[in-house]
């Protein structure tokens, strides 16, 4: 079975989903395909604007960073220079003029003995001897903040900066961070937590501070995507879907089921049971509604013109019946006045002519007779009964010579047409005739069997029914009708000793 053929099988409901589908399912998964590419456009820009955010906040911390180191430098070479001895004091006056820098600090020797401090910088001993003009930096062991060392000519400086001020150059930097966390290859510390909201999501990146002997990992927040979201992303696929259900179901409702409702309706409808009842309610739609009344109207033109053939074939079937019942009357007529003149005919030979002539129109008439009565049971003419007519009326018009001759009948009940059963009437008229004038003594037997479901048998049986045994032209007439009413039944007659016999076409059996 081709697909084309398929198609044709399927509903009609079907056959629109399948189209429907065919039309809108690419379109729609074209714009999902769109829509998630944007999607996915959108969050590279907004992960890429994340990482700006956060390579600007960690730059920003270095920059902090790198500024108090130079600070811390500058001020602890001058005061070192002078000599230990109130070194701090005067490196604290020159850090005091320099804006944002970090303010508390410790000075040590080249080989990190302390010289003098000021503010709390915590446990520096975790912290590199480095050479001048070297930095290290570190996140201060017990303290929130950040260590930073600078050599110095003659010796070493060590900064706090606390955690306050590194958020603040972080914050105050171009963009919007969520998340710092400040980590060497010891310790780590958060300057900046995460975000509360659960919808967003962290963009980490980390990156190098002081040549990566310290590192930033910042985290810049961005939204997920939400239900609505990928409602939106699959609503051309939605639409589809909901297109597709509603369509199915007004096609249902509007046009399937009411044209099942009227299909069913015309199936019920049984002609000449009574009026074609339709369901008057089949929905809104005009089109159904005017089928509805193009079906009652061309019923009704039917039953009309059924009504007015009726009526004429009755009036033909009368008019053929009187037909049929005249012509039997003039038969019989012509058969009446046939006897009257072979009565009253001077001659023996005109006499039997006469006779034999009125049995051939007798049997001609009792055919007719049939035939009228076939006509009312439209069934055909029934052989049996017309063949026992037909014995009877041949004994009742046999010669003095043939009163006393016996026809035996054996007879099944079959039907067959008028051309046949007026070829069977002559044909028994002949065969009963030729008996009875060249033997009247002996009797006549005549069978009809049906042997199969469209033939019969006929058989006639008698001692003077001999083939080829005379050769007066008396005989070779009777042989050449004989066998011309056989070719008219369309079989061939059986000719045996005593038997004369044929095939003979007659309807199937009820």
């Amino acid at each position: 079975m081709t697909a084309a053929e398929r198609f044709a099988r399927l509903p009609t409901a079907a056959k629109l989903l399948l189209i429907l589908t065919l039309v809108l399912l690419p379109i729609g998964v074209a714009l999902v395909w769109l829509g998630e590419s944007g999607i996915r456009q959108a969050n590279q820009a907004v992960e890429g604007r994340a990482d700006d955010q956060s390579r600007a906040a960690a730059e920003a911390i270095q920059g902090l960073i790198a500024r108090d180191a130079l600070a811390l430098r500058i001020a602890a070479n001058g005061a070192l220079a002078d000599g230990p001895a109130h070194a701090c004091e005067r490196a604290q006056r020159a850090l005091t003029i320099a804006p944002g820098v970090a303010q508390s600090f410790e000075l040590e020797t080249a080989s990190a003995a302390p010289v003098c401090a000021a503010g709390s910088v915590g446990d520096t001993g975790a912290l590199p001897i480095i050479a001048p003009g070297n930095i290290a930096i570190r996140v201060a062991p017990g303290l929130n903040g950040v260590a930073i060392r600078v050599g110095v000519i003659g010796g070493m400086a060590t900064a706090f900066v606390p955690v306050a001020e590194l958020r603040t150059a972080a914050i105050e930097a171009p963009g919007d961070v969520d998340t710092i966390v400040l980590h060497d290859d010891q310790r780590e510390l958060r300057v900046l937590g995460p975000p509360d909201s659960s919808d967003l999501h962290l963009r980490l990146s980390e990156w190098g501070i002081d040549k990566g002997v310290m590192f930033a990992r910042v985290g810049a927040a961005y939204r997920k995507i939400t239900a609505g979201d990928r409602l939106v992303l699959l609503l051309p696929v939605l639409m589809w879907v909901l297109a597709a259900l509603i369509t199915w179901l007004l096609v249902s409702r509007l046009l399937i089921r009411p044209l099942k409702r009227l299909e069913r309706a015309v199936i019920r409808y049984n002609p000449g049971s009574g009026p074609l009842d339709l369901p008057r309610k089949l929905g809104p739609s005009q089109e159904i509604q005017e089928l509805r009344d193009s079906f009652a109207r061309t019923v009704a033109r039917v039953e009309e013109s059924d009504a007015e053939m009726t009526s004429a074939l009755e009036g033909q079937r009368r008019l053929v019946r009187e037909v049929h019942h005249r012509v039997k009357n003039n038969l019989q007529v012509v058969a009446s006045l046939l006897n009257i003149h072979g009565r009253s005919a001077s001659t023996p030979g005109a006499q039997a002519a006469y006779a034999g002539i009125s049995r051939r129109v007798g049997a001609l008439s009792i055919v007719h007779r049939n035939h009228f009565a076939e006509m009312e049971e439209n069934r055909g003419i029934a052989l049996r009964p017309l063949v026992t007519e037909l014995a009877a009326e041949l004994r009742a018009g046999a010669p003095e010579i043939a009163r006393s001759l016996r026809i035996d009948l054996e007879l099944d009940s079959v039907n067959t047409t008028q051309d046949v059963a007026v070829a069977v009437a002559f044909l028994v008229t002949e065969i009963v005739e030729f008996a009875m004038l060249h033997g009247p003594s002996d009797p006549i037997e005549i069978s009809l069997a049906r042997t199969s479901e469209l033939t019969a048998r006929l058989k006639i049986s008698n001692k003077v029914l001999v083939p080829d045994d005379d050769d007066s032209g008396e005989k070779v007439q009777f042989e050449r009708i004989v066998g011309g009413l056989a070719k008219q039944l369309r079989s061939t007659l059986d000719r045996k000793l005593g038997r004369y016999s044929v095939d003979l076409p007659v309807f199937p059996p009820l």
